[in-house]
């Protein structure tokens, strides 16, 4: 179903779901031998969504070997999919360790479907974590996570609104401080907004970041000239074991500014590692590149402003 201006969704469904699918790979990459990261609650999250397919691949019913019977290449496909989540998610982790370790105590995440940071990260004492996304989803993560007996590491308070709304006058309804340095986390976020959307995103940032405050994110290139049928063709295969998720109809694409660039002319100090310099870092093979997949260009960015 394409997108509205005023649509929702819950974890199983639409923008929702992609959350879903985001912690299948994490929950996968935990179990990898290459340690990179280590999500305890991403699997049990899964199954709580109750999404089939995903459901079976962190249990392991669905092997990622078993999808060579779609085509030659999937299990490769997928194999690449879930070391993009593992490097990805590492990248951001790494962004919150630097960002403690320089004095920061205040953490945004937008958007934050079902990632379990504020849960599993080793947050330095006084740490507050806002979590930001819609009520539904909130409310789903966190009776979870309660249901297992799991504690935040740091002082979390969640906001409960779309990003469509006026989420800074709800984000300083929870306590969050403007004066005080912000590390901010667009992880897997901007696809799905807009490209106007996307720079009021930032405009409101970088209204509420005090000085020595950092944001990361991602920017995508190839969402500039993204084919929705050469994408869906590519990923038709997937169909055959029940994820008939339509991406496509999902995200926005065509032309729009790099978070890099736009926060750089508001003064910040930005910095972008590339996907595939990433696997290169960790040690993993790099995909092939892939003239339908989008995110196969995908930089990681980074900065501060001071």
């Amino acid at each position: 179903m394409a997108r509205t201006d005023g649509d929702s969704w819950d974890l199983a469904s639409s923008v929702g779901a992609t959350a879903t699918m985001v912690a299948t790979g994490r929950a996968i990459a935990s179990r990898d031998s290459h340690g990179l990261i280590d999500d305890p609650f991403a699997a049990p999250l899964v199954r709580a969504v109750g999404i089939e397919v995903f459901t079976k691949m962190v249990d392991g019913e669905l092997s990622l070997e078993a999808l060579t019977q779609l085509a030659p290449d999937a299990a490769e496909r997928a194999r690449s999919n879930i070391d993009e989540m593992a490097v990805r998610t590492r990248f951001f982790d790494d962004f919150f360790g630097a960002a403690g370790e320089s004095g920061i105590r205040q953490a945004v995440i937008l958007a934050s479907g079902l990632d379990s940071r504020a849960y599993r990260l080793p947050w330095p004492e006084g740490t507050v974590v806002y979590e930001i996304d819609q009520p539904e989803v909130i409310e789903f993560k966190t009776r979870t996570l309660a249901g297992l007996g799991a504690e935040p590491t740091a002082q979390r308070r969640t906001v409960p609104i779309d990003l469509r709304e006026d989420w800074p006058a709800a984000l300083r309804a929870a306590g969050f401080d403007p004066a005080a340095p912000t590390a901010w986390c667009a992880e897997g976020l901007l696809i799905y907004l807009p490209p106007e959307a996307q720079d009021r995103l930032f405009d409101n940032i970088a209204a509420l970041s005090a000085p020595g405050s950092a944001v990361a994110t991602e920017f995508v290139p190839g969402l500039k000239d993204f084919d929705p049928e050469k994408a869906r063709a590519a990923t038709s295969m997937f169909n055959q074991i029940g994820l008939n998720m339509d991406m496509p109809s999902l995200i926005y694409h065509g032309e729009r500014h790099s978070a890099a660039d736009y926060l750089s002319a508001k003064g910040w100090q930005m910095t972008g590692v590339a996907r595939s310099e990433l696997f290169v870092r960790h040690g993993l093979p790099v995909p092939a590149h892939d003239d339908n997949d989008p995110m196969g260009e995908i930089v990681y960015i980074s900065g501060t402003v001071n």
